[in-house]
């Protein structure tokens, strides 16, 4: 099995290319999706996050409370204590997962995260692809995605590694500063790439 690993600042589109992806039958797995699955499911990470993040962190239903651990992380800087909770439970629950992929026969599998690259390269994985664009590309899109300010836009992009600084780690990057074509053409090609390096 082929493991490739996505990165790229929020906005950069990464999201639209591995959905192009997705397409062509690669399985993939958003970091985002998997962790709040983890925080919602993982007994022993809810009590920790409960533990630091107070009782707020779950609805009266049980559901993880994504507004209020979002204002604790990002509002009050405590990304990283929340990350260090989570980081460790999700590499260890994805590295079975995937392990589960390939005795399960899956030829691509391919993990999305945005701070894939914030303690260098994983050694698990075969390939690493970087998309990125231009600053003002990212804020705009990023805004009218999620209907908010560039300023809180900003203030998340300043908490996100700089990504040019870690193109040494990628084998490709990908620039998305065309049209929504171009960047589902650039992904094809870079999958018909992996793969007949791959001989896959």
């Amino acid at each position: 099995m082929i493991k490739i690993g996505i990165t790229g600042g929020i906005g950069s589109g990464k999201t639209t290319f591995c959905r192009q992806w997705e397409k062509n039958g690669v399985e993939i797995v958003y970091a985002d999706d998997f962790a709040k699955k983890l925080m919602n499911e993982d007994p022993n990470l809810r009590e920790n996050i409960t533990k630091v993040f107070g009782e707020a962190s779950y609805d009266s239903d049980g559901s993880l409370n994504r507004a209020y651990l979002a204002e604790e992380a990002f509002a009050k800087n405590r990304v990283e204590e929340l990350n260090a909770l989570v980081h460790p439970v999700l590499r260890k629950k994805l590295k079975e997962y995937a392990d589960q992929k390939e005795r399960e026969g899956t030829g691509i599998f391919a993990y999305e995260a945005a701070i894939l690259l914030n303690e260098g390269r994983p050694d698990w994985l075969d390939y690493v692809v970087i998309v990125t664009a231009d600053e003002k590309q990212r804020l705009h899109r990023t805004s009218k995605r999620d209907q908010v300010s560039e300023k809180e836009i900003q203030d998340r992009m300043d908490k996100q590694p700089d990504f040019e600084e870690l193109f040494s780690l990628a084998d490709f990057v990908i620039e998305n500063s065309g049209t929504l074509q171009e960047l589902q053409e650039k992904a094809e090609e870079t999958l018909r790439t992996i793969q007949d390096i791959s001989g896959k």
